[in-house]
Formats: C-alpha cells, structure tokens, sequence
C-alpha cells in the first residue's frame, strides 16, 4: 500500500489503469458485443473514462470510502482485512460513478438517463469486484511492491511530494 502522496498518486494511476481498461473492454462487449472495431472502440473509450475515474478516485471516492472501511477495520487488523474492506468499498463507489458516467456518455442527460444508471450499477458490481479482489488488487499491489519496496530511500526520507 502507498506510503505517501506520491506513491499513492502512482498507484492509483496504476489501479484506475487497469481497472478503466478491463471496465472498458467488458461494458464494450456487454452492450455492443464482439465487432470489427471491437478494440478500436475501447481505446478510444478508454482516455475519457480514465481521466473521469482516475479524478473522481482521487478527490472523491477515496477519502470517502477510505472513511468508510477505516470504521470497521483497526490498526491491528489482518492487513487481507483491511485489503477487503478498502477494495470493497472504492469498488462499490466507483462502480456508482463510473456507471453514471457510462450512462451520460451513452444516451446523455435524457429521461433514459437515471434508469440506465441503475440498471448498469449490478451489471458493473459483479465484475468489477471480483476484478479488484482477484486480480487488479494483487497485480497493482505486487508492480507496485516492486517498483517501491518497503524500506527503500523513498519510504527512509518520506518525501510527500
């Protein structure tokens, strides 16, 4: 997990990655199926949609969700534990987020709108959180380990910026 301002900048920038592009390619193949231009949609899909995920991570799901799952986990809690509860919680708000997003970015702000966000939020919940526990959590957790272990010269000085 990021130490500080900057490792936590860089993993989420890892996770939004990886969960905007699987996200993409699923919703992609969910509403408009397998195509010729199949790939081509979901790169041109993916820059807008990360950008709004990684903004609406950074200044707003997280603190809130990171609020939320530290009321029921403690210091001295099994770290899966807290792992659990933090992905389960950042999944549940960013899946409401990013649902609304793809239901403006799909019909806009019509009367279809609202329905169409409801309806996407448990088509998006029961991918996204099996995608974030099984697989974006311990592959963004393992590059990132790697990249920045613990005890390095990053983590002794603790630089923020």
């Amino acid at each position: 997990m990021p130490i500080n301002k900057k490792e936590s900048l860089i993993f989420t920038f890892f996770m939004c990655s990886f969960m905007v592009y699987a996200m993409t390619v699923y919703n992609i193949y969910r509403i408009d199926g397998y195509h010729e231009g199949f790939f081509t949609d979901v790169w041109l899909g993916f820059p807008l949609a990360f950008a709004v995920a990684f903004i609406a991570d950074w200044f707003i799901v997280s603190p809130i969700a990171k609020g939320f799952a530290f009321r029921f986990i403690k210091d001295e809690d099994p770290i899966p534990k807290k792992v659990l509860f933090i992905s389960g919680s950042m999944v549940c708000g960013m899946v409401l987020v990013m649902s609304l997003f793809g239901a403006i970015h799909g019909v806009g702000l019509t009367s279809q709108t609202f329905l169409i966000w409801l309806v996407n939020i448990p088509f998006n919940l029961i991918v996204a959180l099996p995608l974030q526990i099984i697989f974006a959590g311990p592959i963004v957790r393992l590059i990132f380990r790697y990249l920045f272990p613990i005890g390095t010269i990053t983590h002794m000085v603790g630089t923020d910026s």
